[in-house]
């Protein structure tokens, strides 16, 4: 199996003069899921190379067993510093792409021309899609065959509104995850604030936060395995 993740080469928080980028939880710990089971992951991003990192998510009450995990192992940091670029990336060579959160994605990938194609294209040959917390914002502009938004009448979860105000960003990002999965038809759900929660709609399988990041790559991961749900 061979599984593309996607991370953010966005490193501004709105106009704050403050970092973001990629949150680690949510790369750390789907990709030892993946890589514990002996799938093939291949990391991209729109600028190639190092992505940014979100600091706070590298603060110390942020830390996981996988994000430990992470800083002990230099083969899977030398994979993050040389990530290739997303607009070298073909969904044809991938089982499913997998896009982890932090809130880079809202200012880069949601309007990547390259990633709209890849999910377009992934989702259009029934190919597994997933994204964690703030990572569902990639869906935004994109959409399905029949030119309706991707994730329309799909049920979906993502960063909630609530959790978005309890970070005190809702006037800073460019949008809200869940106002937007909303306005474009998605079946929005969610769980407690801050606790994991995963949905899954045929081939789209989304996380609500970092917690449900973990949950999400299993999830991924037994849909490959088991072949068996209807395509997006």
């Amino acid at each position: 199996m061979n599984i593309l993740m996607v991370l953010t080469s966005h490193d501004q928080l709105g106009d704050t003069g403050k970092k973001t980028g990629f949150w680690l939880e949510e790369f750390a710990a789907p990709y030892y899921v993946f890589k514990d089971a002996g799938v093939d992951v291949t990391v991209v991003s729109p600028k190639g190379g190092q992505p940014p990192l979100d600091p706070k998510s590298d603060a110390t009450d942020a830390q996981t067993d996988a994000t430990r995990r992470f800083k002990a192992d230099s083969a899977a940091q030398a994979v993050l510093a040389h990530t290739g670029k997303l607009s070298g990336a073909s969904g044809d060579a991938f089982d499913a792409v997998f896009y982890p959160g932090g809130h880079g994605p809202l200012w880069d990938l949601a309007e990547d021309a390259y990633s709209i194609k890849l999910l377009e294209t992934m989702a259009a040959a029934g190919k597994t899609v997933s994204a964690v917390c703030h990572a569902p914002g990639v869906f935004r502009r994109a959409f399905a065959a029949d030119g309706s938004p991707l994730v329309k009448g799909k049920k979906v979860t993502g960063f909630t509104n609530t959790e978005e105000a309890a970070a005190g960003l809702t006037q800073v990002v460019p949008f809200l995850v869940e106002d937007m999965l909303v306005k474009n038809g998605g079946l929005y759900s969610k769980g407690a604030d801050w606790k994991p929660y995963v949905v899954t709609d045929g081939k789209l399988i989304t996380g609500q936060n970092p917690a449900s990041s973990a949950a999400a790559a299993h999830a991924v991961l037994s849909q490959l395995k088991s072949g068996s749900s209807k395509p997006a």
